[in-house]
């Protein structure tokens, strides 16, 4: 007794792999640019781009300044405000800032009270 096997009928054409996907260079600079502007405005958003309506209420006077390598909330606020108490300016610059920790990083902005 034979048994009979049907093998499969090879493909005429053979399936071609997926090809990956070719960028010209005019499209890697076009990629290049949006993720640079995407970056971008992570980091403004991430360093409180926002903050700017914030200081447009009425009261007292505001600046903005730049921090600097080294700058702590402190020391701006001695640099800002030296004749008030460095603990209460510490906590305007929090509230204005809407900053949740001291911590702050050189080239960042902050609206600072002045005295």
């Amino acid at each position: 007794m034979s048994t009979l096997t049907v093998a499969p009928r090879p493909l005429s054409h053979p399936q071609q792999a997926v090809s990956h996907l070719r960028l010209t260079t005019r499209g890697k600079a076009v990629i290049v640019v949006a993720l640079a502007i995407l970056a971008l405005l992570a980091l403004s958003w991430g360093r409180g781009g926002g903050v700017q309506a914030s200081s447009t209420s009425a009261g007292p006077a505001t600046a903005y300044t730049s921090v600097e390598p080294g700058d702590t909330l402190w020391a701006i606020a001695l640099r800002v405000a030296p004749q008030d108490d460095p603990r209460d300016t510490v906590d305007r610059i929090l509230e204005l800032n809407a900053l949740t920790t001291a911590k702050i990083e050189p080239g960042q902005r902050l609206i600072v009270p002045l005295s």
